[in-house]
């Protein structure tokens, strides 16, 4: 789990420091909207769970954290509707970023086996496939809930993409 995060922040930080440079390039937010609307949907269900389970303190810290990416998907939602955010989502996804890298995942290395934390890895990456390309901040945020809703909606948001040929990897661009 920790490093499929860990790669998939090199990624968006990367990202959103494109879209910064280019904030016109509708493709490319485009395709920043649906990853980071992905990641953020399998954090919230199988990290913030994790850090509240084996971590002191655990349920403050998922707390911020739900708050931040709530925050987060709002920026998004500017973002979706062409208004001008791509600075505001940069500094967002720098701060998210370090926040796990600072304090989540190092935590979990040490509380959490190896063996789980390849489990859940495993567990994230099938979430992302399964999870809304747009952002939804309505949407619950915890478990179970989340794990039932943030399906249902991806599967509009993934026909809204093909009706409207919206790219949504970085693949694509």
């Amino acid at each position: 789990m920790i490093d499929v995060l860990n790669e998939q922040h090199l990624s968006l930080v990367s990202l959103s420091d494109r879209l910064r440079d280019d904030p016109e390039n509708r493709r490319l937010a485009s395709v920043m909207i649906a990853e980071l609307s992905r990641h953020l949907s399998a954090e919230e269900q199988y990290l913030y769970p994790a850090i509240k389970k084996v971590v002191p303190g655990g349920e403050d810290l998922a707390a911020r954290e739900l708050a931040e990416d709530n925050a987060l998907l709002v920026l998004l939602k500017k973002l979706d509707r062409g208004e001008p955010a791509a600075a505001e989502v940069a500094e967002a996804v720098r701060r998210h970023v370090a926040a796990d890298a600072e304090e989540l995942l190092p935590v979990l290395m040490q509380m959490v086996p190896v063996e789980d934390l390849i489990r859940v890895g495993n567990r994230v990456e099938m979430a992302e496939e399964a999870a809304p390309t747009r952002p939804h901040p309505g949407t619950p945020s915890t478990p179970p809930w989340n794990k039932i809703v943030d399906p249902a909606v991806a599967v509009v948001d993934k026909l809204r993409d093909v009706v409207t040929r919206r790219t949504t990897y970085l693949g694509d661009l």
